[in-house]
Order: C-alpha cells, then structure tokens, then sequence
C-alpha cells in the first residue's frame, strides 16, 4: 500500500513563507503517513501574475517573474531537506543551462536524490512570453511506484498523458496553478466552468490511462488570478478517492497500486485495446490537420 498525498495552497513571490508552507505540510502528511506528496506549479516563488497579454516580462529577463533557480540550487537542497524520506513533487521556475532561458518546471525528490524534472511543455495564453517551452515528458522510476509529471495546461492534450501511460507510469502527478474564469466568473467558484474543466481532466485522464492521478493546485489568489483548488488523488476508474473541493488542504489516500492494476486491466485495458494501425493522422504531426480535414470530407 501506498499512501499519497496533494496539496492545495497559495504561493508567492515571498520564498521564505513558501518554504514555511511547504514544511507545513510535510509536516501534516508526515502525521498522516504520506509516502507520495504533490505540491502545485509554482510552489517555489509563486506564478505568473495574469495570463494572457500579462505584466509580467519576458523570459530572459526577471523584472515581475518568479525566481529561477537550477536543479542544483539552495532552494531545491531546502526542499530536500525538508522532504526527509517522503517523496515530493514540486513545481518552480528552472533557469536553463544558457543561464538565462527560464522552463516553469517540476521536479520529483527526496532527502536523499532527484529522481528526476520537468519542462513543461503546452503553454496557455501568452505563457511563452516569460518561458520556453519543454520538449519531452519523462517517467520516473521511484520507491513508491512509476510517476510521470505534468504542469497544468497538460492536462487538456490526452497525448501527453498517453505517452507516460505507455511508458510504464503508474502514477501521473499533475501541478497546476489553475485559475477560475476570467470573464463570466461563476458566483459559487466550485461551479465555475475553468473549475468543471480542471476536474473534468483529472478523472478523463485516470480514466483514459487506467493510472492514479493525482492533481495539485494552487488556491487562493495571486496578481489578476484566482485559484480554483481542487487538489485531488483519482484512481485508474476516475473514482476521486480525496478532495480539498475550492479550500488550501491536503487531500491524502491510501492505495493498492498493483492490486488495483491487476483489478482494473483483467477485463477492459484501454493501452492493450488501442489501434495504433489506424491513428495514422493523430501521430503524423506535420500533416495532421491536413489528413483530418480529408477523412472529414471523404
């Protein structure tokens, strides 16, 4: 049994108050015997402060932009630190190796190593106006099981996921720092429709892959943002075991990984059912939407 962990807090440009919360929580899960811990995007320094035609600068400069800092920096030696034997994904802004070009990125880690990181790779609304894009997705061999990470806009391409589940992942952690709507914002934000969107993923994802999902988010509110929460662990059904709904918390369940692989894929496995023979548009980026266009008109 594994028991995982997801975290729905606010973070900002103050990283002395993020490292408070995120010991915080640690702390919290540690009381509740979390092996797996996920903390939004972002967690070290904050997100951008709006999307779109934002103030924030652009990416090789730092004027309004989190901090970057390297995977071999203080900052992430702290989190490690912190982390002691649990393991934990956190999101932050990566300075490149040019010294310059920042990723917003994840990385997975423990006190003792760095399993691996992330560049995330869609990017929403003038996103690429303060980071690049990255280039891959990776999957991550650990004591608690295969993981795969993902950063919010993600979610929305079942690609992305598809290919870890390929991959052998066994869980799928996705940061995010979701906002609710900006225009037409629902009243009650729990049904907002960019919040019906974020949960809405989250199960179609698990679903889709038959994997554990588990989805952190920011919450509250930073700059023109507002957070939607929704921090949650979702099984290879699209069961939602554990939910903060719209409040910071921490949502934690214990699962059988293999158990429930082995219950899940004895009958219907949607990656042994796919027909690769017949995606030949879905994977031929360079003339997918030409050889769309002609199926639709044949």
């Amino acid at each position: 049994m594994v028991t995982i962990g997801s975290v729905a807090a606010n973070f900002t440009r103050d990283l002395e108050q993020n490292f408070a919360t995120i010991a915080d929580f640690v702390a919290r899960a540690r009381r509740r015997g979390v092996d797996f811990l996920v903390f939004p995007e972002a967690a070290i320094g904050g997100y951008l402060s709006s999307l779109g035609n934002h103030g924030d600068t652009v990416k090789t400069t730092t004027r309004s932009l989190p901090p970057a800092i390297r995977l071999d920096g203080p900052e992430l030696a702290r989190v490690r630190e912190i982390a002691g034997d649990m393991i934990v994904a956190i999101g932050f802004c990566e300075l490149g190796e040019d010294g310059e070009t920042r990723y917003n990125a994840a990385v997975l880690l423990d006190g003792e190593r760095i399993y691996g990181s992330y560049r995330k790779v869609h990017q929403p609304l003038g996103e690429n106006m303060s980071y690049a894009a990255g280039d891959g997705y990776g999957i991550f061999d650990t004591p608690v099981g295969r993981i795969g990470l993902q950063i919010c806009y993600d979610k929305a391409f079942p690609e992305a996921a598809r290919m870890m589940a390929l991959g052998g992942a066994e869980i799928i952690a996705s940061l995010s720092a979701w906002p609710a709507a900006r225009t037409a914002t629902a009243e009650n934000l729990q049904d907002d429709r960019w919040t019906y969107r974020f949960n809405l993923f989250d199960t179609a994802r698990a679903l889709d892959n038959q994997v554990f999902w588990v989805a952190s988010n920011q919450s509250g509110s930073f700059g023109s943002l507002r957070y939607v929460g929704n921090a949650k662990i979702v099984d290879p059904g699209g069961n939602v075991l554990a939910t903060t709904a719209l409040d910071s918390g921490l949502a934690v369940a214990e699962v059988d990984v293999d158990g429930t692989f082995t219950a899940m894929r004895a009958g219907m496995f949607h990656l042994r059912d796919r027909r690769p023979d017949v995606y030949g548009p879905l994977v031929a980026a360079d003339d997918a939407a030409a050889a769309w266009r002609e199926i639709a008109h044949a």
